[in-house]
């Protein structure tokens, strides 16, 4: 197999603004194909922004709704994957959600976040209840999540057990919880033996400075891209080869004693 180059889409965009952040999301793409991308990857609650409030309900659409379409063509056109958060409504549910569409333009997963974060998403969403949503792609196992999940041990090493070879992790990362792309996704990733794609938004927006950090970490620990703190597009391989090997030398999945932990669960 060959690497899977991914990009990561450190943005705001305009909070509350669809039409401006779908383009954002196509000028990304056309860079991120630029530079041999075959996989480009934006933040939580991307196509609509993070902090807005009464409009979460508002700009709430389906998994295959209208912006959906539109990211599908999007990717299309440039020929490469696209990973996106958005706010998703099923019926009179909303969820906080992550959807994944191939370079062909069709939906592939659709992600709603198991863990809500704080009063705001607790008081806009509903939480999902599928803790491993994976997907087969470039040959490679890409598994979903949201943010504050991947602070949630158990739910990281599901999607190890499960066979996920990359993580893809559309956050809102606050201050001052930077830490957690500092050190603790590097160690997930090394713990669990995965590639995990941490991709983060950036600057003040509403009650909250998100502090970017976006990293790309692989199965040793190590952040193959890391951007900054502003906006910011930044990319890497995802190496299937170099993670065979690693797993091969690395024990944690093998070395487990799961009739040990039954108190976990």
């Amino acid at each position: 197999m060959t690497s899977l180059h991914t990009a990561l889409l450190q943005s705001s965009g305009r909070p509350g603004d669809v039409a401006h952040n779908l383009q954002v999301l196509a000028d990304a793409a056309r860079a991120a194909a630029a530079q041999g991308a075959g996989l480009l990857a934006a933040p939580e609650m991307f196509l609509t922004g993070y902090a807005i409030g009464a409009d979460v309900p508002k700009l709430a659409e389906p998994a295959d709704g209208p912006s959906a379409e539109a990211v599908a063509r999007i990717a299309a056109d440039h020929g490469l994957a696209i990973a996106y958060g958005f706010p998703e409504r099923d019926g009179d549910t909303v969820y906080n959600a992550v959807q994944l569409i191939d370079a062909g333009g069709e939906r592939l997963a659709t992600y709603r976040k198991t863990h809500l974060f704080g009063c705001f998403e607790r008081e806009w969403f509903t939480p999902g209840d599928r803790p491993v949503v994976q997907a087969e792609l470039g040959g490679l196992r890409v598994g979903l999540m949201i943010c504050y999940d991947v602070e949630f041990p158990e739910n990281v090493r599901a999607h190890a057990l499960a066979g996920t070879d990359l993580l893809l992790v559309p956050t809102a990362q606050m201050h001052p919880f930077q830490f957690v792309a500092e050190s603790l996704v590097p160690v997930r990733a090394f713990e669990n033996q995965m590639y995990i794609a941490y991709v983060n938004r950036t600057g003040p927006e509403g009650e909250f400075e998100f502090v970017g950090l976006s990293t790309l970490a692989g199965p040793d620990g190590v952040a193959r891209a890391r951007a900054g703190r502003g906006e910011e597009l930044v990319s890497a391989d995802v190496d299937p080869a170099f993670l065979a090997a690693s797993r091969e030398t690395n024990p944690y999945l093998r070395d487990r004693r799961p009739e040990l932990y039954a108190s976990l669960v």
